[in-house]
């Protein structure tokens, strides 16, 4: 990894966790007062095509066994209303900050895939996994919304997987190849400030539907 862009990520990542730290606590006790514990959600995610981590995030779901594969519409009916809202601003992702300080994963790059979309689509992974994972990125900014809809309209998991792996991997792939080409500090920060402005124009949004 570029060390220019690993000191830039342990800064921030070290900068955001103390300014961040009172926040993060009282979303782990309004999770634990409201519904109750685990608090955190822990997920194996690949970093690269053999090697796996533990991705950290705030639980916004009911639990339940035998879990798998993306969210899709016919999981909707376990977000909490708390994870409602920690979703819809991207706060539940705050916990990644240890991952970034961990060096798990970056602020940008390609999100980190669940081990059996590495192991079904290895041709694309192993260019995909070239770069560090992200907490953002190109994919996000330009797909998240999309991959949401096209999800969402999924009633199964047959349907969702299905959906996920023919219509969102390879577009998401395309855009994170896309940034790796093309990848530096100066474009890391403008991806950086815009997932901020994206964040915000949810929550004002999220506000509005609320009200």
């Amino acid at each position: 990894m570029n060390p220019a862009k690993r000191a830039f990520d342990v800064g921030l990542a070290l900068l955001l966790i103390v300014l961040l730290s009172p926040v993060m606590l009282v979303i782990a006790l309004l999770i634990a007062v409201c519904d109750g514990r685990p608090v955190f959600y822990l997920s194996e995610r690949m970093k690269t095509p053999d090697t796996a981590f533990c991705l950290w995030k705030f639980r916004t779901m009911r639990v339940v066994e035998n879990d798998a594969g993306v969210s899709s519409g016919y999981k909707q009916h376990r977000v909490t209303p708390l994870g409602r809202r920690l979703r819809a601003t991207r706060l539940d992702e705050l916990p990644q900050l240890l991952n970034v300080l961990r060096g798990d994963m970056s602020f940008v790059g390609p999100r980190p895939p669940l081990r059996c979309y590495v192991e079904s689509c290895p041709e694309i992974y192993a260019r995909v996994l070239e770069k560090r994972p992200g907490v953002t990125g190109l994919a996000t900014l330009v797909y998240h919304r999309t991959e949401e809809k096209l999800l969402l309209a999924c009633s199964c998991h047959e349907s969702g997987e299905s959906t996920y792996v023919t219509r969102c991997i390879p577009r998401k792939a395309r855009l994170d190849l896309i940034w790796a080409r093309h990848q530096s500090l100066c474009y890391d920060i403008q991806l950086i400030y815009q997932t901020v402005i994206r964040v915000f124009s949810r929550r004002r949004s999220y506000r509005v539907k609320r009200g």
